[in-house]
């Protein structure tokens, strides 16, 4: 498995994991704003799964770009904070295709 196909699942959780975190949000609103405790019953363990997902999506994308332990990291805190993962999403995609490029222009 190359960096490249490594990135499409990384972008893929996270998404999900970004718009399930935005849901979360709403929902643990709904729970100790307004006493409705189910939406965040359901979706709490939904996103905790999901998310563990992620974390193994940036790790393999990580190890294989050979990116620093303090990069790799970052990028996996970045689906704790809602919205952050859009950005990262979208940092570590133009860092991938950047490096690509540059790894076929020198070969």
């Amino acid at each position: 498995m190359t960096v490249e196909s490594a990135l499409k699942p990384f972008r893929v959780l996270a998404y999900v994991v970004g718009v399930m975190l935005l849901v979360l949000t709403v929902c643990i609103v709904l729970r100790y704003g307004f006493g409705i405790e189910g939406p965040s019953k359901v979706v709490s363990p939904i996103h905790g799964f999901l998310y563990m997902l992620y974390l193994v999506a940036a790790m393999n994308l990580g190890m294989k770009a050979r990116w620093s332990w303090q990069y790799i990291l970052g990028v996996m805190l970045a689906g704790t904070v809602p919205l952050l993962s859009f950005v990262f999403e979208r940092k570590v995609t133009r860092r991938v295709e950047t490096e690509a490029a540059a790894a076929t222009a020198t070969a």
